[in-house]
Order: C-alpha cells, then structure tokens, then sequence
C-alpha cells in the first residue's frame, strides 16, 4: 500500500461458520438396488461443539420419484435444532478405492433447514455409472459417502492491531518423547501386574494424567511400598490401550466393540475424562441397528450424555428395526427406565412441537 493510504490500524469482521464432515459407509451396496430397498439412512450425527443440532444422511438407491428413479438420491436431513432455522451449505461425494474425492456436488448457496426437513441431490449418480465400475466406486461391495456441512452462525467484530505471529506447536514432539518412553520402558520405576502380564511404568506420569493413580501413590499403601500394583478388573489389551492414551494422548485402536467397551470402563474407573470423551466420539461413529441398545445402555451407566443423546436419536429414527434386536429385548427387562426413556424421545421427534406438559401427561396413561 503507497503514499497517505497506509493504515495505522485496522480490525475485522469475521461471520461465524462451523464446518464438520461426515462419512457414511453401506455394505453390500449392490444388493440394495434393483427397489430391494426405497431408502437407507445413517447414524445420527452432530457437529461436537453444537450438539442441539443433529442431522442423518438419507440415500435412496433408486431414486425418490420417475424423474430420478435411474439414480442414487442422497439427502442431508435436520433431525433436531433450536427454535429457529439451521442455515447450512452442504457436499456430497463419494469416496473411490483410492480414497480420493468422486461425484463431488455442492449446494449453489446457503440453505435453510426445518425440523425433519431434507435438502440434497435427487440425481446424484446415476445407477448404472455405480454398478459399471464396481472396483472404482464400490470396492468391496461397499459405498463410501461424505456430507461436508458448514453451519453459519453469528458475526463478531473485533481489532487486530496487537496480533502476534503464531508459535509453532510443538506437542507433537512432546507426545512423541513421552510414548517412547512407555513403549521402551525407560527409567522406570513402578511395575502394573494385568492378567498375568507386567508393564514398567512411570509414577509420576500416572499421577500427573490420573488422579486415581495419584492417590495411589499418594497414601501409604502397599502397591506405593513394593512399587507393585495389581490390576485384576482389566483386559491387558485394554489396559494397554488405556496406557498408550495415558502418555500420548492419542485415542486408542478400538479394534472391536469389546475393546472399545472396556476402555471406556476403564476410563471411567481412572478417571481419564479425555478418553471417555473419545470413546463416546467411537459409539456414535460406529452406532448401528445391532448395538444401539448397548450402547444406550453404556451411556448411561458411564453417564455421557452426549452419547446417550445419540442413541436415543438413533433408536427414534430406526425404531421398528432396533426394537427387534436382541440387544432391545435384553434392555427391556434389565433397565426398563431406558426403554421409557427411548420411548420419549420417538414421540418428541415424531411430535416435535407438542408442550412438554401434553406429553407428561400422554406417558402416564
């Protein structure tokens, strides 16, 4: 900038947009062609810092009406917001064997969405496109589809004149030197007995990132005595799952359903609420007809409300399948109040803008 024109301060105005991205896995895609089935939709899903807002994805392989019935229609829909109307720009596209981006397509501008209200592409890709070229779009019989939504929010002003250059993070490195030391066992001076297998570890490290651990070593015990501590209540795959969390900070490999239930068991017990809260990201990433039931019930014992909230999302938009599973039928005789919680939810859903007072009184009849 030249002569009198350059500024002596300056500030800005920045519109608040959160953006997320979902991806959506159907197996055995191509059985689902050919009107087996009118529509397929996903988990639940929300962006983590808004959880009031909760969306799904809606795909309709034959597409929804004559004009579309050669294509696979694919939808964004609100499943529950605020009082006022979530405006949003969404993508779709899908994800090929080698991971790169397909049959991208954008909303042209800013859509606003109602309660139960879906916004998409009724000819997103025509039938006969995906089912030519299965090793390209459908490896493994599998279709992998993506939904980017950007969430516009309010807009904030603020000055800029005293703005610093940026450190570059280093945690990184930490997080490397600390999981080298678990990994290698240096220096260390305490000794964790799980399920017949030993794991050296480090005192200090354990107290810093648990305050069970701490109080551990804390009081006179005797694991604080002998350096020894012993584990009985734990998977040693989960324990060292938990371990690696606990040095690094990085989330754990669910390898499983199982896995991923013993680690948010485990902490819960250690008091690890950062890797509770990745658990909770897992189960409602992997939410399903065949294990919502247990994982309603996992969210309420552990007391995470965000993947209970999931669950029940879930359980409401895929009622008439979860309640023929044998993780439902289980529920319904060991935590009834679970069920009349479920119950709650579907009719909110269906009946979003009942008074809460008609339906307090429409449960007890």
């Amino acid at each position: 900038m030249s002569g009198d024109l350059g500024a002596k301060s300056w500030g800005y105005t920045q519109i608040s947009v959160q953006k997320f991205c979902y991806e959506w896995t159907i197996s055995n895609f191509s059985f689902c062609m050919g009107g087996s089935r009118k529509e397929i939709t996903s988990p639940v899903f929300s962006l983590e810092a808004n959880e009031e807002v909760a969306w799904y994805l809606r795909a309709h392989p034959n597409g929804v009406d004559e004009e579309s019935k050669d294509y696979l229609s694919v939808f964004l829909v609100l499943l529950r917001h605020p009082q006022s109307p979530v405006w949003a720009k969404f993508e779709f596209w899908i994800i090929n064997c080698q991971g790169e981006k397909s049959q991208c397509m954008k909303s042209p501008d800013v859509k606003s969405f109602l309660q139960n209200q879906k916004r998409g592409f009724k000819k997103f890709i025509l039938r006969d496109a995906l089912l030519s070229n299965p090793h390209w779009l459908l490896p493994e019989d599998q279709l992998t589809l993506c939904c980017k939504v950007s969430i516009v929010g309010a807009f904030f002003s603020m000055p800029a004149q005293n703005l610093k250059p940026a450190i570059k993070d280093s945690r990184h490195r930490l997080t490397d030197d600390l999981g080298e030391l678990w990994e290698n066992s240096l220096l260390t001076d305490c000794c964790l007995l799980v399920g017949g297998h030993e794991f050296r570890a480090h005192k200090a490290i354990l107290a810093a990132r648990s305050p069970v651990f701490r109080a551990m070593f804390e009081h006179e015990v005797k694991e604080r005595l002998m350096n020894l501590i012993e584990i009985h209540d734990l998977d040693p795959q989960v324990f060292k799952e938990m371990m690696g969390f606990i040095y690094t900070g990085k989330a754990p490999h669910f390898h499983s359903h199982s896995i991923a239930t013993g680690v948010l068991a485990a902490a819960d017990k250690y008091g690890l609420e950062d890797l509770m809260a990745m658990c909770e990201d897992a189960f409602c990433r992997n939410l399903s007809v065949e294990n919502a039931a247990h994982t309603l019930i996992l969210a309420d014992l552990h007391s995470r409300k965000h993947l209970k909230t999931q669950a029940l999302d879930f359980i409401s938009v895929h009622a008439s399948e979860v309640s023929e599973t044998s993780g439902w039928k289980s529920m319904v005789e060991s935590h009834p109040h679970l069920v009349a919680e479920a119950f709650h939810s579907l009719a909110s859903a269906q009946c979003p803008f009942l008074e809460p007072k008609v339906l307090s009184g429409a449960s007890q009849l």
